[in-house]
């Protein structure tokens, strides 16, 4: 994998920690403020599940996972290196993996912060995000190519 592509791996990355390390630092575990009225809360929980937190308080079995996908996803990176959208997608992929795990392996839990107040959704966080984009954009490559 080219230099620069590594390097925008590790700034998504740090970007994750560095807004789940100002939310710790920031904010109690519960305490909430508004961002946009009615749209965005920033709340900060500790997360031992998934979404919903779902399999709460199983934090090995997430890290086996995420360690697993992450060597699949490095795999399909190389695999599909031509791919540009496919590329970018696993790039998101990796990024969000690794940053959730990197929470799990050191605090046994997740900080999740960004709640979105118009609707009933997990509270989420920057890896969270890199997740979703990079699934819908390889789903949307996938189809573009069917």
């Amino acid at each position: 994998m080219p230099v620069l592509y590594v390097i925008g791996i590790i700034l998504l990355i740090g970007l994750d920690q560095l807004v789940k390390h100002w939310v710790v630092a920031s904010l109690a575990l519960g305490q909430s403020f508004s961002v946009v009225d009615g749209i965005l809360s920033i709340t900060r929980i500790n997360n031992t599940g998934a979404a919903w937190s779902i399999l709460s308080g199983h934090q090995f079995v997430f890290v086996i996972i995420a360690i697993l996908a992450a060597i699949l996803v490095t795999y399909f990176i190389v695999t599909y290196w031509s791919n540009v959208p496919y590329r970018i997608g696993l790039g998101l992929l990796l990024a969000g993996t690794l940053g959730n795990v990197i929470d799990r392996i050191f605090n046994n839990h997740v900080v999740d912060m960004f709640q979105l107040d118009f609707i009933n959704f997990p509270i989420f966080n920057c890896a969270d995000m890199y997740l979703t984009f990079g699934i819908l954009i390889l789903a949307i490559a996938i189809i573009r190519e069917k």
